[in-house]
Formats: C-alpha cells, structure tokens, sequence
C-alpha cells in the first residue's frame, strides 16, 4: 500500500510517500480500507519529533480515518464487513489501509460523505470526553473556546450550543470571528485586537463561565482564571502557548476553581470505546439531523500532506484539513 512516513523529524518537506506492508489487524481490530484521513495539530508534533506514537501503535501519522471495513475481528465492535465507517486511531491514518480497534469505530452518519466523516473522530471524541465529561458542562452554562476556528474549536462550539450552553470563542481574525459566529458562538473575541478578559466579563455581565476549553495553556491560565465563574472548571487540551502558566492559588481556594487537562491518544481502547457509545447515542443523531455539521475547510491528496501540514502551522484553516485517497 501507499503510505506517508515521517522520513526524519522536521518541517513538512520531511513526509514521504513510500510504500509499506498492508497491516494485520489483531484481536479487537478491523482492517479499514481508507478513503479519506483528517489532519490535526498533533500530526504536526510528531512530524517534529515532539509526540511519539504510544508504544504498540503505528509509527505513521493519522489519528482519525473514514473507509470501509474489509478485514479483521469485526464481531468485537458489532460490525460488519464492508460497513462504512470513521475510527480514532492511536496512528497509521495516512495510508490506503490502517487497522483500528473495533470498539473505536463508528458507522458514518447518514446523509455525510467520507470526507466529513473523516473530520469527526479527532474532533468528536475529544471535545466529548473534555467538555462534557470532564469539564461537565451542562444545559445552561456558558463554555469559552479558546482556538474557536480550528477542528476541535467548531465542534466545541456547535456541540455546546446544541446541548444548551452558551458558547464564546477567540479567534485570531475578524473573518474567523464572523465565522465562529455563524457556527452558533454568541460571541467571537478577536484576541489580536480585543482583551479577552475584558470582554468576557462585559458579555457574562461579571459572573464569567462556567468552563474553558483550553488549547494554549501557558500565560492564558491566569486570564482563564479572570475569566471563569464560581466553581468554574478550566480544561487543557494542547500546550500552544507553552507547558508552564502562574495559577492564582489564592482564586483557586476561594472560588472553588478546577484546573484539569488530558491527552486522548495514549488511553486505553476500553476508555475510548466508552466515549465511542456516547458519541453514537447523544451525538450521531444531531450530525444526522444536520443540527451540527463538520466543517471541512481543505482538501488535499494522500501525496500532499506535506501541504496540509504547511496550511495547518500557518493557521489558515477554518475547521478541518483533510486527506483524500480516492
């Protein structure tokens, strides 16, 4: 098969067509024949050298793919052959064909193509398990994106809304501002040329929100912590503004804060399984109802993901980069 391999750490010039085994998919695994594969910021880390694939998974980048099931223990996830499905891999989407747990599959919602299912998976599984589970944002709280326009920020912000929340997003643009917006955002905030804080606080009227979704860390934990609401749940996703902020303790005990953070792709198939089910019991039905809908912002062939990730570092994209194979 026709892959893309990390040659060497580096820039985009150092992914390379090249071509490898078909792999065998294990016990609890399915051989998926892909035809589109999504593109996210953790590609890039580990392009870089800065996030090894965990230990057992393909060294290949791609964490979410869309295809057909042509192989592999298919009864482990109640699938069939030549189901039409998008999964969550540990690695190994930028290939014709990848192996994914059974249990991290889920059938393609009706009514999308490959191409924006291939979008879902990353996205989807991130933003339930951080926002809803651990940051337990309910009907009638107001939630803050941070990164509003990428892949996981325009799924945080139709999800949220569609749920009941009340969403605000910063943006890096007046255009990605109209553009959060019409996703369902009460409010973009320019971040280049408006104070977050400030705003934040004039939009919730002083009382802030109820949770942050968090993809900059850094100096922003102790505006977010500015920005939140008593009993207000801070959730870390990405280190973009670097891996060391100053917390406000003091705000911390008073307000009764919460600062909590995970990373998706080194937990176990079990715990992924289970945010799989609420994907498909509280999720499916509203991509199927075209209530939420995955934002596809380019598209580039399996040879050209070296463009895709120059597009995605320049930070042109509103909503999804994804790879075509087909």
């Amino acid at each position: 098969m026709k892959a893309v391999e990390i040659s060497v750490p580096g820039g985009p010039e150092v992914l390379k067509v090249v071509e490898r085994p078909i792999p065998r998919p294990g016990a609890g695994e399915v051989l998926i024949k892909v035809a589109a594969a999504g593109v996210n910021r953790p590609d890039t880390f580990q392009r870089a050298g800065n996030y090894p694939a965990p230990p057992g998974a393909s060294d290949l980048p791609g964490l979410e793919v869309a295809g057909e099931i042509v192989g592999g223990d298919v009864a482990a996830g109640g699938l069939a052959m030549g189901s039409k499905v998008c999964a969550l891999l540990a690695g190994g989407g930028y290939a014709e064909y990848c192996v994914a747990p059974a249990l991290q599959c889920l059938p393609i919602p009706k009514g999308l193509s490959d191409v924006e299912a291939a979008g879902l998976p990353e996205t989807y599984f991130t933003v339930w398990s951080n926002v809803f589970d651990r940051g337990r944002l309910s009907k009638g709280e107001a939630l803050l994106v941070h990164g509003g326009a990428s892949g996981i920020g325009t799924t945080a912000i139709q999800l949220a809304v569609a749920m009941g929340s009340t969403v605000y997003a910063t943006v890096g643009s007046d255009e990605r501002v109209r553009a959060v917006e019409k996703l369902g955002a009460a409010k973009g905030i320019n971040y280049r040329s408006q104070d977050f804080v400030e705003e934040i606080k004039a939009l919730t009227q002083g009382k802030g929100v109820n949770v942050i979704l968090d993809m900059v860390a850094g100096d922003y934990i102790n505006r977010d912590q500015k920005c939140l609401a008593d009993e207000g749940r801070i959730v870390i996703i990405a280190l973009l503004g670097g891996p060391k902020g100053t917390v406000d303790f003091s705000q911390l005990m008073r307000r009764r804060m919460t600062v909590t953070g995970s990373t998706l792709r080194p937990r176990p198939v079990e715990f992924k399984g289970k945010i799989a089910a609420s994907l498909k019991q509280h999720v499916w039905p509203l991509l199927e109802a075209k209530k939420i809908r995955p934002i596809v912002h380019a598209t580039f062939p399996l040879a050209q993901a070296c463009d895709a990730h120059a597009m995605m570092e320049a930070g042109e994209q509103i909503g999804k980069i994804v790879l075509v194979l087909k």
